[in-house]
């Protein structure tokens, strides 16, 4: 089915540390403790390799996305801005959270976007689902046999970047902040997803909203790169799509700083160069 809208989105987490009991038997309280018990069991169960929790051993504490009208033009499409914000109330609870993105995506039946959402973001969020007894019946059962939101190579329905760009592990897989520093666009400033814990702690639940928020915005350029790249975006709607994305910093960045920060940083990235 043809998709009318684009879904670009990203979660922020924390460890779930009420899990580690259950986990590994530990009977501590303190979050400190919890947390590196959790990273012990990871440094276990990898050789010492990686202490970062596996996908259900995260608690959402920000989903984030940008969301456009796809406009077809023939065999070329066009992007044109709806919104970008974080999804809920800052504070919000997590099942909040999870039951929105999942009523918000199966009433739009979007095209998603992500960077690692089939490895991270969108696994995490069917897990946190399945934790608060979350129905998303329209994931499973929508499209076929080889175009759905479940099949791997069907970049129609959910284009992961990491993916995409790797070709599926042919090549390296590139972080995000890498990709976005080769094609002028600002990638990480200032905060990155390892304090995220740390500002949830010191209750910057917006602030961590807001970093969430121009991750979105480094994904969606990155796709629309992507796309220009694939004969499917124009120059000239590739330069459309990044006018509605300056229109919007401009009409919003008062008060929401962050996107002028972000606009400020993608000046300096691009030589103040936004367009082809």
């Amino acid at each position: 089915m043809p998709h009318n809208n684009l879904f670009v989105f990203d979660i922020e987490t924390v460890p779930d540390t009420e899990a580690v009991r259950n986990l590994t038997g530990f009977d501590g309280t303190d979050p400190d403790e919890c947390r590196a018990e959790l990273e012990r069991y990871h440094l276990d169960i990898t050789d010492g390799r990686n202490a970062f929790p596996r996908q259900p051993f995260h608690k959402i504490v920000a989903i984030s996305f940008l969301e456009t009208e796809i406009e077809r033009q023939g065999t070329e499409e066009a992007f044109l801005m709806r919104e970008l914000r974080s999804g809920g109330e800052a504070g919000a609870d997590e099942k909040a959270l999870v039951q929105g993105f999942f009523s918000y995506v199966e009433r739009l039946r979007p095209r998603l976007v992500s960077y690692n959402g089939r490895g991270f973001d969108l696994s995490v969020l069917k897990y946190r689902a399945m934790v608060h007894g979350i129905s998303a019946r329209f994931l499973y059962s929508d499209g076929d046999k080889w175009n759905s939101y479940t099949s791997r190579y069907s970049d129609d329905w959910h284009c992961d970047l990491l993916e995409v760009l790797s070709e599926f592990g042919g090549s390296a897989r590139v972080k995000l902040n890498e990709v976005c520093s080769v094609l002028g666009f600002p990638g990480k400033f200032g905060v990155d997803g390892s304090k995220v814990t740390e500002m949830i702690e010191n209750g910057q639940v917006q602030d961590v909203r807001d970093y969430c928020e121009t991750d979105v915005l480094n994904t969606y350029l990155v796709y629309l790169r992507l796309m220009h790249h694939r004969g499917k975006l124009s120059t000239e709607n590739y330069n459309r799509a990044i006018a509605d994305i300056i229109t919007l910093i401009e009409a919003e960045g008062e008060t929401r700083p962050h996107l002028q920060e972000f606009l400020d940083a993608w000046g300096e990235s691009s030589n103040n160069t936004f367009t082809l």
